[in-house]
């Protein structure tokens, strides 16, 4: 096959997240099946136009939002090299059913619904949601790939049918654990993410301070890069609830040292708004750490309720920081589930997912 996946960003861009992540690993096993793949997508400081990443082929052209008009030029002039095109959505599509005239599938990690409140200012907000109800309109007839079978459910009230989705689940690329490892001394908490509004470093925040006031010792690291401004703020929001001792901002992490605190901390908490799939849920269990998460689209699949982690029953910072206290004061239920989590995560694999989705472009060419 010949495959155009048109995306916003790629892994080498600077705000690149777990979603390019996943597509370059799914591209990786495409690659490795004797398909090729280009990657259409926006420029960066610093970026190449043109670059080769693991056998994929990186085109960059154009900022957001001029990427998705220089998409359309892009395969207006390349249509006949490409058999299928892959439409990454992330809030905003790439509108190919409007001149993709060849097989397509709508790639989504996550409705986006709220989170045009908590990324953009009004009006921008409200003309966001105005675009995304509008944009499915034009899809109905497309197949969705997504991650999670909680993102599928949003998908139908957007009028998607389920029956035209398909949910792939991501593994992670990391080695498990074998053993339990060693923690640390003191009660220690990640965050693990961009930081951005969204993603609900705040409330782990809040919900870290009534934390501390029971355990004086207890710490906070949260790993991740964010706008130099929002950082700024939360780092002054740290500091007036007096918890500059206790939290530490160490930017984005190298993977072995991001892999070092997972095995070290006790817990990472996750409040985001919603999620494609919470890659950093399984992460942190391969390395031994349970999760603390909101009950939202994709948290609700990577941790399965107290089994291998804990939904919380109200996205509150106050209920957060309440089963924090009471999974650590019970160490057998505590290291349970450890060890749950420890072969939820091996119950995944990378070879799998790509077999599943090699098949399901396979499967949408010879459909048409």
């Amino acid at each position: 096959m010949r495959i155009l996946i048109l995306n916003w960003r790629d892994p080498k861009n600077p705000k690149s997240g777990g979603a390019e992540q996943v597509t370059m690993s799914h591209a990786k096993a495409w690659v490795k099946n004797g398909n090729s793949v280009t990657w259409f997508t926006s420029q960066f400081t610093g970026g190449s136009e043109m670059e080769e990443i693991s056998g994929v082929s990186i085109i960059r052209s154009g900022r957001v939002p001029g990427v998705y008009f220089r998409a359309f030029l892009f395969y207006l002039k390349h249509r006949e090299e490409f058999d299928i095109v892959i439409d990454e959505i992330h809030g905003i599509p790439f509108f190919t059913p409007l001149y993709v005239r060849k097989p397509k599938i709508a790639f989504i990690h996550e409705v986006a619904i709220e989170i045009w409140d908590y990324m953009y200012p009004f009006p921008l907000n409200i003309l966001g949601k105005i675009i995304e109800r509008f944009y499915f309109i034009f899809y109905k007839s497309i197949l969705f790939w997504t991650d999670a079978p909680s993102t599928i459910k949003d998908l139908e009230a957007f009028g998607i049918s389920a029956t035209n989705c398909t949910a792939i689940a991501c593994p992670i690329s990391n080695k498990p654990l074998t053993n339990l490892p060693k923690k640390e001394a003191v009660p220690t908490f990640l965050f693990v993410s961009r930081i951005v509004k969204m993603k609900g470093i705040e409330d782990v925040i809040a919900a870290f301070g009534l934390i501390a006031k029971k355990q004086p010792k207890a710490q906070l690291w949260i790993i991740g890069n964010g706008e130099a401004g929002y950082v700024h703020s939360l780092k002054t929001l740290v500091r007036k609830k007096g918890l500059s001792k206790h939290v530490l901002f160490l930017g984005r992490l190298v993977e072995k040292e991001k892999l070092n605190r997972m095995q070290r901390a006790h817990l990472l908490l996750h409040a985001s708004v919603r999620e494609g799939w919470g890659l950093v849920v399984l992460e942190a269990a391969s390395q031994g750490t349970p999760s603390v998460v909101y009950n939202v689209s994709g948290l609700c699949d990577t941790v399965k309720n107290a089994e291998t982690g804990v939904i919380v029953s109200q996205n509150t910072p106050e209920e957060l920081a309440k089963e924090t206290e009471k999974l650590l004061s019970d160490n057998k239920r505590y290291v349970r589930l450890q060890k749950n989590g420890l072969a939820w995560v091996k119950s995944f694999s990378w070879k799998e997912a790509g077999r599943q989705s090699t098949k399901l472009l396979q499967d949408t060419i010879k459909s048409v």
